[in-house]
């Protein structure tokens, strides 16, 4: 009888990723780069364990956002009382806190649950080209295309 397998939080092993944003554009970063931290680019892949690798992500203020998209998407958050909109455009958002924009696109492409808090702590995006996990090794990913 053949079983399914899965895998065990405790048998997995981690690596640890360095991409480089310069040049790249922010949908196919992000969605790569969730593919990682979720672990979907390993065999012993299970939807329900954290399974994936840590990510650095370096200079994300030289990321490009194609089209019209600096003046036209907007990044709301609200205050939660009356009249507390807030409403910032991208390029303003790319200009001020460029580590936010890569750090939303990549968080609203991993699970809304438990798990996915979990998964939020693996990625960590610097604006310039310095960081401070040299000791963990990271290897350098290339996005694919």
């Amino acid at each position: 009888m053949r079983t399914t397998f899965m895998a065990k939080p405790n048998e997995v092993e981690r690596k640890w990723h360095l991409i480089d944003a310069t040049g790249k554009t922010l949908g196919r970063l992000a969605s790569e780069a969730a593919s990682l931290i979720r672990g979907k680019h390993k065999p012993q892949f299970t939807p329900h364990v954290d399974t994936g690798d840590f990510v650095v992500i370096i200079n994300a203020e030289k990321i490009v956002l194609t089209g019209n998209k600096l003046a036209n998407k907007m990044y709301y958050r609200h205050s939660m009382h009356p009249g507390g909109l807030k409403v910032t455009p991208a390029g303003e958002m790319l200009k001020n806190k460029p580590e936010r924009v890569l750090e939303f696109a990549i968080h609203g492409m991993l699970p809304k649950n438990r798990l996915g808090d979990k998964l939020k702590l693996k990625l960590k995006v610097y604006a310039g080209s310095e960081h401070p996990h040299q000791a963990q090794n990271p290897e350098v990913y290339e996005l694919r295309g």
